[in-house]
């Protein structure tokens, strides 16, 4: 039944009716991360025995995604463009597929019709008086999706922050609306490990007063913003930040004064953290939420000085090429915008692409590896890569030939995998490498 919210007076209706907007045969978009609409994808689920050949496109989703599973196979179809972990053990199924592609350049799949979109599946703040509701905390590929799809669900939560940028939609643009109060997914990276706190004391050595940070979320990069707090005039144009970035904040370490593309804003496309960082970037004037074409467009980073680029890989082979997306050819995660920000961190004046991961994994396996598995993907060239920081140091392969960067590279390794790593590289560089 209809009814109306009378704190907004707009309508809304069940989740279960504004999903029959969905037929058999047409592309879908859901939006993803700390916004995922999941009270639309269960509405969405139990339609599936009446809807055939439907393609559900996103970035990585939070909660369950329970329309990958085979038995949906014949209702829904996925094209994923990066995995998260409630995709992992479906991707690669004939219903299931991975579509490799920069993050910058996916909102163009959207704009130029490669990926014609039906619908778009959203979450929204409520509307303001004026009738503008926001994207949040996941601005992103969103916005192109929003703009293209014919048609227009939008999940309605007050516990949704309103983040100033470009993710403002008119209720106009929305065909039906859903009121739900939940909580958002939150997602708790804990306390830096000895390992990760060591990585970050290493990466933390090449930042300086004035640099502007792009940086994941996870361990690695916690640990890194944990190292900053000496620092100055640090500002932030990234893909995406977490809660680490509060304190340096709070204290005046980010202030973004130097930068030249958005000086003063943090500029992102997506966050990801708990309950106090999207109180955090509610209704927060320094906050950016920006497109994902904008955030992640190399033109734009480069023209900040001093850009770090922070981020990470799976493994590292001896002649720098890093596999950041897949163990062996088993999709794991996704190109994602590592090269969007490599090239553009490297074209900087003064800037600093890093790749930073542990040395070894919880098993003792070596990340820095002779050669990459076989089937890996590239997703940083060995043209393209310069710093690699380990627990065990920091290197720069930048203008070093291949020889060379054998040897920087196994001086960061585990030491329980160097003289294995020595050996293999004298069988690929020959006696005085």
């Amino acid at each position: 039944m209809r009814h109306i919210q009378p704190n907004y007076m707009h309508t809304y209706i069940p989740a279960s009716e504004a999903v029959n907007l969905i037929q058999s045969g047409q592309r879908i978009f859901i939006q993803g991360a700390a916004a995922t609409p999941q009270p639309l994808i269960e509405a969405l689920i139990a339609r599936a025995g009446e809807l055939r050949d439907v393609e559900i496109c996103h970035l990585h989703t939070e909660g369950d995604a329970p329309y990958s599973d085979e038995k949906y196979e014949a209702a829904f179809k996925i094209n994923s463009f990066f995995i998260g972990a409630n995709m992992r053990p479906h991707i690669g199924k004939l219903h299931a597929q991975y579509v490799p592609v920069f993050l910058s350049e996916i909102p163009a799949l959207f704009r130029r019709d490669i990926l014609p979109l039906d619908v778009a599946l959203v979450h929204v703040s409520p509307p303001d008086k004026h009738g503008f509701c926001s994207l949040g905390v996941s601005v992103d590929v969103t916005r192109a999706a929003v703009e293209k799809a014919k048609k227009v669900i939008a999940l309605v939560n007050p516990q949704m922050p309103r983040s100033h940028g470009d993710g403002i939609i008119h209720v106009s643009k929305i065909n039906a609306m859903v009121w739900e109060d939940t909580p958002l997914f939150e997602h708790d990276f804990g306390k830096p490990s000895e390992e990760e706190m060591a990585i970050g004391r290493h990466v933390a050595g090449l930042v300086e007063d004035g640099s502007c940070l792009q940086m994941g979320i996870g361990g690695i990069p916690n640990a890194v913003l944990t190292c900053l707090h000496g620092f100055k005039h640090l500002g932030v144009h990234t893909e995406m930040f977490s809660d680490g970035i509060i304190p340096l904040v709070e204290k005046g370490v980010i202030d973004g004064s130097r930068k030249k593309l958005n000086p003063g804003k943090i500029v992102s496309s997506f966050v990801m953290g708990s309950r106090k960082l999207y109180d955090f970037v509610d209704d927060n004037p320094m906050i950016a939420m920006l497109d994902a074409s904008y955030v992640n467009s190399t033109t734009n980073i480069y023209q900040n000085k001093q850009v770090v680029a922070i981020n990470s890989a799976i493994e590292v082979d001896l002649s720098g090429q890093v596999c950041a997306d897949s163990i062996g050819s088993r999709m794991y995660s996704g190109v994602g915008g590592q090269m969007d920000f490599i090239r553009g961190a490297a074209l900087s004046k003064g800037g600093k692409p890093i790749i930073a991961l542990g040395s070894a994994t919880n098993k003792g396996v070596s990340k820095i590896v002779p050669t990459l598995k076989s089937g890996a993907g590239v997703v940083t060239t060995r043209a393209h890569v310069h710093y690699i920081a380990t627990e065990y140091g920091v290197v720069d392969l930048y203008g070093k030939n291949l020889a060379q960067r054998a040897k920087a590279l196994i001086s960061i390794a585990h030491p329980d995998h160097r003289e294995t790593l020595e050996r293999e590289a004298y069988e690929l560089f020959g006696k005085g490498w």
